[in-house]
């Protein structure tokens, strides 16, 4: 059973950056991906990025491209979410989500993901 952690929320000012992280473990299959989402108070999960251990990175819109960049270090089991120029409404809990798999499809990050954890908050504000 994957395991998921999240850290690196907090409170930041508009314009500034955080870095989120994913220490993720546990995977016994051999593919997997791993998949940041958010939810703000009040609204629905929204899905930001993926990647799976093949380096296939995907972005569910185009509108999270520029300010969100997803990366892994495979030596540290961390997928993280790199976050620029914050604004109040990038204020939520930011989830990980994971799913494996034995054999790699290129659609994976499109699959429902297997596991989630806690979430860290990240609040936006001056």
């Amino acid at each position: 059973q994957e395991q998921l952690v999240e850290s690196g929320g907090g409170l930041v000012q508009p314009g500034g950056s955080l870095r989120l992280s994913c220490a993720a473990s546990g995977f016994t299959k051999g593919y997997y991906a791993i998949t940041w989402s958010r939810q703000a108070p009040g609204k629905e999960r929204e899905r930001i990025s993926c990647i799976s251990n093949m380096d296939h990175v995907t972005y569910y819109s185009d509108s999270w491209k520029g300010r969100f960049t997803i990366s892994r270090d495979d030596a540290e089991n961390t997928v993280y979410l790199q976050i620029s120029n914050l604004k109040p409404e990038d204020t939520a809990v930011y989830y990980c989500g994971a799913r494996e798999d034995y054999s790699h499809s290129i659609g994976i990050c499109y699959y429902a993901m297997e596991s989630w954890g806690k979430g860290t908050l990240v609040t936006v504000s001056a």
